[in-house]
């Protein structure tokens, strides 16, 4: 694993920045770039990550709930709740109820 503040490499990672390099505007490739930096252990990459789908592609629910998770992981409470809401604002607009209810209740986790 390694520290927040790097940001590693992998085969996965680099098949994503390829795939946006070539523009790619599927917002899954985005998304599942963040994911990898997460699961490298790069979380403040990941959140940057994040925020990039989110800002690019705002109706792309499954991110806040991520992005959210992410900063609860780095104690930063008050980052998960506004991602939480954010989230629960775009799941309502999109009518993803699912996402919806899981977001709700990783909020109420986290209060």
């Amino acid at each position: 694993m390694t520290d927040s503040t790097s940001e590693p490499t992998s085969k996965r990672l680099a098949l994503f920045d390829q795939m946006i390099a070539k523009g790619s505007v599927d917002p899954f490739v985005h998304y599942a770039r963040a994911m990898e930096l997460r699961s490298l252990g790069a979380k403040d990459a990941a959140l940057e990550a994040f925020e990039g789908v989110a800002t690019r592609f705002p109706d792309y629910v499954p991110t806040y709930l991520m992005a959210a998770q992410v900063c609860a992981e780095l104690t930063r409470e008050a980052d998960a709740l506004a991602w939480c809401d954010r989230g629960i604002l775009a799941a309502k607009k999109v009518g993803d109820a699912h996402a919806l209810g899981e977001l709700q209740a990783f909020r109420a986790e986290v209060e």
